[in-house]
């Protein structure tokens, strides 16, 4: 059978087509996307944990991921200049733990303008435009002012170590605090002051605090994270206190706290650093893939009950706190340090 010249052009283009599509599924398989990871800073334990987490998703081993990790330092200026870096060397995209909520709008903005994604991971942005995966820091605030309601039976004195000032833990936490607190006022504030998630700033605080009101003038210290908490159950200790004398609640979750609270010295809520930042790649993934991406990372089996991946598209992925306790201890410890 002879086809006709128009036939065959056209089933030339149709071949070429189907060609074309292949080449570029199979383009689409093999790239590899370049992603940076912003982060405020690296001499906590959290923030640690969190770069080893997101270390350790599928895409990231396999090689899908080409991930490189900033760190700001806990500067915003120093964060901003990393953007604009990562915008100009075209990374495809950026997952950001700002320091500050407010300083990195414009920033992100414009990577977003020059068609970078931003994913906002543990804290903030202050824009609607920028996804965020963490946990509710509001909550957070409300559950260790709690805590420390019920260690103090509603009355007595207590101070406050905040997180640096304007990052959106810091802020969200302490509203949290205050809120719960203002329902007890028999609990009084006497001092409030930042250690910038430090444990050698918080040590060094609560020394000057416990020299500052002697013979039991601190009831009790809530801390918005662990390392500081920590390092105010050290001044404690040292001062020949116990933990009963002053008890410590604090936020993270973090390997040395969760042995802490094991021994009854903090109190503690866990914020699940793999779940932040491996969810946060996922969620980056899928916009760069497109519907088709399924997120890799074994988090959204593990709070399918709390957090829906849907279509990957939400513009919040809120997380749960895990309250540590002695009966959970061990899993929560094997758990965010990958020990068996």
């Amino acid at each position: 059978m002879k086809l006709s010249t128009k036939k065959v052009g056209k089933s030339l283009a149709a071949l070429a087509a189907v060609s074309l599509l292949s080449s570029s599924i199979a383009f689409a398989q093999d790239k590899t996307y370049k992603i940076g990871a912003a982060v405020y800073g690296l001499k906590g334990q959290y923030m640690q944990n969190w770069v080893r987490e997101i270390k350790e998703h599928p895409a990231v081993k396999d090689g899908t991921v080409q991930l490189t990790v900033f760190d700001g330092n806990y500067d915003a200026m120093t964060q901003n200049n990393q953007i604009e870096t990562m915008v100009t060397q075209h990374y495809d995209a950026i997952i950001f733990v700002p320091i500050d909520t407010k300083a990195g709008v414009a920033t992100v903005t414009q990577a977003q303008i020059s068609g970078v994604p931003v994913i906002a991971s543990n804290t903030k942005v202050a824009s609607a435009n920028v996804p965020f995966i963490g946990n509710d820091d509001v909550e957070g605030g409300r559950l260790q002012a709690q805590a420390m309601v019920d260690k103090l039976h509603g009355k007595g004195t207590v101070a406050i170590i905040q997180g640096p000032i304007g990052q959106s833990a810091q802020i969200d936490r302490q509203k949290g605090e205050i809120e719960v607190l203002l329902k007890n006022p028999q609990i009084k504030i006497i001092e409030m002051k930042t250690a910038n998630w430090s444990r050698a700033e918080a040590l060094t605080l609560t020394e000057d605090w416990l020299n500052a009101h002697p013979n039991g003038g601190i009831n009790g210290i809530i801390s918005q994270n662990d390392d500081m908490a920590l390092g105010a159950l050290q001044a404690i200790k040292s001062r020949g206190l116990s933990p009963n004398d002053v008890p410590v609640t604090a936020i993270d979750g973090m390997p040395d706290a969760i042995q802490a609270a094991k021994k009854g010295e903090v109190i503690t809520f866990l914020q699940d650093a793999q779940a932040q930042s491996q969810g946060a790649l996922d969620i980056a993934l899928r916009t760069l893939v497109g519907k088709d991406y399924k997120p890799q990372s074994t988090i959204w089996e593990r709070y399918a009950k709390d957090v829906k991946w849907g279509e990957g598209t939400d513009k919040v992925y809120i997380l749960p706190w895990v309250p540590v306790t002695s009966s959970n201890a061990d899993a929560l410890y094997a758990q965010v340090t990958g020990s068996k």
